[in-house]
Formats: C-alpha cells, structure tokens, sequence
C-alpha cells in the first residue's frame, strides 16, 4: 500500500501515510476545507445557508 499523499511505502505506526509529516498534511487539507464530503440532503443545505448568512452578518457588524 502506498501513502495517499506521496506515494511512498506506508509506515505501520501511522497508516495509512508513510510519516507523521504526510499525516500532517492530510489532517491539515481536511481542517482548511480542502476535503468535503457532499450532502443531497436539502435541510443540510438549509443550515448551511443558514449559517453562513449568521456569520456574514456578525462579521458585517464587527465592522
């Protein structure tokens, strides 16, 4: 199995990466938005409006 960041051989002690950089780098690339998994589910969608409209309007009112 190969690392899914590098490509190299994977590491036992921190699988399925090769290092605990490469790691790293995947927790960083799911914290930063870069990974999403996607949702049909239309109250999903609702809140995430939702949301996005609350912090538009608490950002707008910081400044």
């Amino acid at each position: 199995m190969s690392c899914p960041i590098c490509g190299k051989e994977t590491n036992q002690e921190v699988r399925p990466f090769c290092s605990k950089r490469c790691a790293d780098v995947d927790l960083a690339r799911w914290l930063n938005g870069k990974y999403a998994v996607p949702s049909e589910d239309p109250e999903d969608i609702e809140a995430a409006i939702e949301a996005a409209e609350q912090a538009a309007a608490s950002s707008d009112k910081l400044h």
